[in-house]
C-alpha cells in the first residue's frame, strides 16, 4: 500500500481546566466545597475571603496604611503599655505593674483557642461496655478468661453469635477439665450485666433475662414469665382464645401481661452502640414571603472571595522575572476559582427555584401533593444538560420550613390517573403510609385492597406496585400488621 499524506478538518469538544475546574466544583457538596475553598486560600496568595467592609481576611490582607498605623503606634508605647518585653524586671516588682494583663489576653488571636465543638468522644461499644462491667465483678483468672470468650461472642443486638454449646467447646480447648456447670455459672454472672438481656441465645431467652431482673413485687412478672418461655409461639400468632385457656387467665388480665412483655427491649444491645451523628448544611433556604415562595442561598456556605488588590497591583509594577510569572500564573487561577464558584452558586439557585416554582403544592399541602418530575424537566426550562442537573442535585440540600430534604428527593417516577394524568411515587407512598395509619389493626389492609382504595382515587396502580411501594417504606405486610390483642 502506497503511503501519503491526509489533511483532515473536523471539530471536538475539550475539556479546558476552567471547565475541569467548574464541573468540579458543581458536584462537591457543602462541607467538600468549603474544604476545597480552603486549600485553594492556603495555596493561592492572591485570593482573600471578605467577611465585611474593611475586614479581610487572608495571606498578608492587611493594607499597607494599617501596617504603618500599626508600627507608628509600637514606637509611640508608654510605660505600663510597653509592647517590648525587657530582659530583667526591676527589683520587688510584679509582672502587672508593667504589662496590662487584660490588653495582652486581648490582643491573643481567637484563631488558637480550641474549637470545643468540634471535639467529639470515642463511641463506646456493647463491648466495651461490659468489658468494663467486668472489672468491677471479682472474677478469678480462670473466669475472667471464660467471660472474655463470651463477651467476644456476643453481636451488636446484645444475642449470642453461637450456640452456649459451641463456646463451651472452644472454651474446652483452652481448659481440659472445664465443666459444663462452671461454665453456665460465668455465663449467667455476664448476663446480670447491663443492659438488661444482654448474652441470650435467642429472643425468648433475652426477654426472660429481662424479666428476671425486675422487682419481684412487679405485678403479673410471673404470668409474663410464662408467656415468654412457654408461649411465645402463640403471642406472635395472636391467638387470644388460646392465650387465655393455657394461662388461666380473663381477656382484661391477659392484656396487661402483653403490654408489660412489650415494654421490654428485643434488642438491648442497640441501646448502647452511639453512631456519629451527621450533620447536613442546607444549601439554600426557602421561605415563604407575601404569599410567595422565596429561595435564597446560605451565606455561610461559600464566603465571598477576591484577588488581593496589593499583590494583583505588584504585578502591573513587576518585570519579567521567575516570581512575577508566578505571581500572574496565581492571579489567573484566582479569577478562574472565582468565577467557576459564582458559576456554581448560581447554578444552584437557578435549579432551586424552578424546583420550588413546580412543587408550590407540596410546600402547602404535603407529600400527598408531589408531582411527578424528572431531570428532563428541569434541564429543558433552563436550558442546561441533564447531567448538569444531576450533578446540583446531588448532595445538595434545601432547607423548607418542615425540615431539611435533599434536592433529588423531588424527583420521583410517575403512574397515570383514570383523569389522564400523572401522579408521582412520593405522593403515591404518602397515599399508602395515610392508609395504614387510619387501618383497623385487627383487620388491615392487603395490598389488593389499597390498590382498589387508590383506584377510586383515580391512581391505577397494581397490587404489586403497592408491594413494591410499601415495602420502600418499610410497612409490613398486612398478615404481620394484624394486632388482635
Amino acid at each position: 500500500m502506497k503511503q501519503s499524506l491526509q489533511l483532515r478538518m473536523g471539530q471536538q469538544l475539550s475539556m479546558t481546566p476552567q471547565l475541569q475546574q467548574a464541573i468540579k466544583l458543581l458536584q462537591l457538596s457543602t462541607l467538600d466545597l468549603q474544604q476545597e475553598i480552603q486549600q485553594a486560600l492556603d495555596s493561592n496568595m492572591m485570593l482573600e475571603v471578605v467577611e465585611d467592609e474593611g475586614h479581610i481576611i487572608g495571606e498578608d490582607a492587611a493594607p499597607k496604611e494599617s501596617i504603618d498605623k500599626v508600627d507608628e503606634a509600637e514606637q509611640v508605647g508608654s510605660e505600663g503599655s510597653q509592647t517590648d518585653m525587657p530582659d530583667e524586671l526591676p527589683t520587688d516588682t510584679s509582672w502587672e505593674d508593667v504589662f496590662d494583663i487584660a490588653q495582652m489576653n486581648a490582643a491573643s488571636p481567637v484563631a488558637d483557642a480550641p474549637d470545643f465543638e468540634v471535639q467529639r468522644s470515642k463511641s463506646v461499644s456493647l463491648q466495651d461496655h461490659l468489658l468494663w462491667q467486668m472489672e468491677m465483678v471479682p472474677f478469678s483468672e480462670r473466669d475472667h478468661a471464660i467471660a472474655i470468650a463470651i463477651v467476644d461472642s456476643i453481636n451488636a443486638d446484645g444475642y449470642l453469635r453461637s450456640s452456649v454449646d459451641e463456646i463451651y467447646q472452644g472454651m474446652m480447648a483452652q481448659f481440659d477439665d472445664l465443666e459444663k456447670e462452671e461454665f453456665c455459672a460465668v455465663l449467667h454472672r455476664v448476663q446480670q450485666f447491663e443492659p438488661a438481656g444482654v448474652a441470650a441465645e435467642d429472643l425468648r431467652d433475652c426477654l426472660r433475662l429481662q424479666l428476671l431482673q425486675l422487682p419481684e413485687t412487679t405485678p403479673l412478672r410471673n404470668e409474663a414469665l410464662e408467656l415468654v418461655t412457654r408461649f411465645l409461639d402463640l403471642l406472635a400468632t395472636q391467638d387470644k382464645a388460646k392465650l387465655m385457656r393455657r394461662l388461666d387467665v380473663s381477656e382484661t388480665v391477659l392484656e396487661q401481661v402483653i403490654s408489660l412483655v412489650r415494654s421490654l427491649d428485643p434488642m438491648p444491645g442497640r441501646a448502647i452502640e452511639e453512631t456519629d451523628s451527621e450533620y447536613v448544611v442546607p444549601d439554600v433556604f426557602v421561605t415563604k414571603v407575601n404569599g410567595e415562595w422565596r429561595v435564597s442561598l446560605n451565606p455561610d456556605i461559600a464566603p465571598k472571595l477576591r484577588v488581593n488588590p496589593f499583590y494583583s497591583n505588584m504585578i502591573k509594577r513587576a518585570d519579567n522575572s521567575k516570581d512575577n510569572v508566578s505571581m500572574k500564573e496565581h492571579l489567573q487561577e484566582a479569577r478562574w476559582f472565582i468565577k467557576s464558584l459564582h458559576s456554581r452558586n448560581d447554578t444552584l439557585l437557578r435549579v432551586g427555584q424552578s424546583i420550588i416554582a413546580k412543587q408550590t403544592d407540596f410546600l402547602e399541602h404535603g407529600a400527598i401533593a408531589m408531582k411527578p418530575m424528572v431531570l428532563r424537566d428541569i434541564a429543558e426550562e433552563l436550558e442546561l444538560h441533564e447531567s448538569t442537573i444531576s450533578r446540583v442535585t446531588t448532595q445538595k440540600y434545601m432547607h423548607l420550613p418542615n425540615g431539611i430534604i435533599e434536592f433529588k428527593y423531588f424527583f420521583s417516577s410517575h403512574v397515570s390517573t383514570a383523569a389522564g394524568g400523572e401522579c408521582s411515587a412520593t405522593a403515591i407512598r404518602a397515599f399508602i403510609k395515610e392508609l395504614v395509619s387510619n387501618e383497623n389493626p385487627a383487620k388491615p389492609l392487603s395490598d389488593s385492597k389499597m390498590a382498589d382504595l387508590l383506584k377510586e382515587k383515580g391512581i391505577n396502580v397494581a397490587r404489586r406496585t403497592v408491594a413494591k411501594y410499601r415495602e420502600a417504606i418499610s410497612i409490613p405486610s398486612s398478615s404481620q400488621r394484624k394486632r388482635l390483642l
